[in-house]
Formats: C-alpha cells, sequence, structure tokens
C-alpha cells in the first residue's frame, strides 16, 4: 500500500521515518520530495578500461554547488536528505518528470530496502545532445513509500547502511 501525505507526517512527527533536513513543502500527497545534494562521484579511467564485478572501482568525488553534466555522462550524486526507514517500510526513487523531459534519466535502481539509514546515492545519466546543469539543492525526486504486510524478518543491514555521499559501486564486496 502507498502511504499518504497524512501517515507520511504521522510517522515523521511520531519518529517511524526519519528525513533529515525536510520541508514542509516537500510532502506531496502521496510521496516527499528529495533534493539534489552537493557530491558527486564519476568512475576515474582504469588502464584497462573495463569494469569488472571483482575488483574495486575508483571514482573521484567531487563537492560543488552546481555540476554540468555532459552528454551521455553519467555521474553518481547524493540527495540532501538522510532517511531512515523501519523495518516495515520501503521507499521507491522515482525521477521527476519535467527533468527526463530533458534527458536526465535519475536512477536505475530506485529501490530502499525497509531498515535503510542514510542518504540515498543517485545514478544520473544525460540522454540529451545538450549538457544538463545540475544545482544541490534543487527536487531532483520523489520517495513513494509502501508498507509491507509486516517488518521484515532481515531489514538492511548491508554494505551501504549509513552512507553519506555520492558512493560508488561496492558490487565488488558480493561473494
Amino acid at each position: 500500500m502507498i502511504l499518504s501525505d497524512k501517515t507520511i507526517q504521522s510517522l515523521l512527527q511520531n519518529g517511524t521515518l526519519s528525513i533529515s533536513p525536510l520541508e514542509d513543502d516537500q510532502i506531496q500527497p502521496a510521496s516527499v520530495d528529495i533534493r539534489l545534494g552537493n557530491t558527486f562521484s564519476i568512475v576515474e579511467d582504469s588502464s584497462t578500461g573495463i569494469l569488472t564485478f571483482t575488483n574495486k572501482i575508483a571514482y573521484k568525488e567531487m563537492q560543488a554547488e552546481t555540476y554540468l553534466l555532459l552528454p551521455s555522462q553519467f555521474v553518481l550524486a547524493t540527495t540532501k536528505e538522510y532517511i531512515s526507514l523501519p523495518d516495515d517500510l520501503t521507499a521507491f526513487v522515482e525521477g521527476r518528470s519535467s527533468l527526463g523531459r530533458m534527458g536526465l534519466f535519475i536512477q536505475n535502481a530506485g529501490w530502499v530496502d525497509p531498515g535503510f539509514s542514510g542518504e540515498i546515492t543517485l545514478e544520473l545519466f544525460n540522454a540529451n545532445r545538450c549538457a544538463i546543469e545540475l544545482q544541490a539543492g534543487r527536487r531532483i525526486g520523489q520517495l513513494v513509500f509502501a508498507r509491507m504486510d509486516q517488518a521484515a524478518l532481515h531489514p538492511y543491514r548491508g554494505k551501504y547502511q549509513g552512507q553519506r555521499g555520492a558512493t560508488g559501486s561496492k558490487v565488488y564486496l558480493d561473494e
């Protein structure tokens, strides 16, 4: 079941759900707007030109209030908000239609597990032929919350728990 604004506000007020910082106008009828943070990461060139699942990937990390996303460029970014989900709530990261119409793809891994705490890393891709200027603090997407039928038996406690900033892939830790 998708949560309404009234339920989201109630969960925020009683501390079951935490989103910080949060302005009242970010709460929409069935979602919460998320804003772009000021941390970006791009994959550094490797000597082989090949990324593998087994080797750690090197990223160049930067902080900036604006970032120029070139055509066909991929960058990791982060939300301004730090969220903490209870063990019976999950969230979907959805892009804004207005930005999608500019050719900005907001994410390709938009599931937030119950029990997760941290800033959300966004995978941004410019599918346009023009550069897109990204501005920290601007609305970039939304979180849609869904209540599970019961608390997760094994809530998220994985390798991205507590992340801050545009966190690169840790797939090399999977085994």
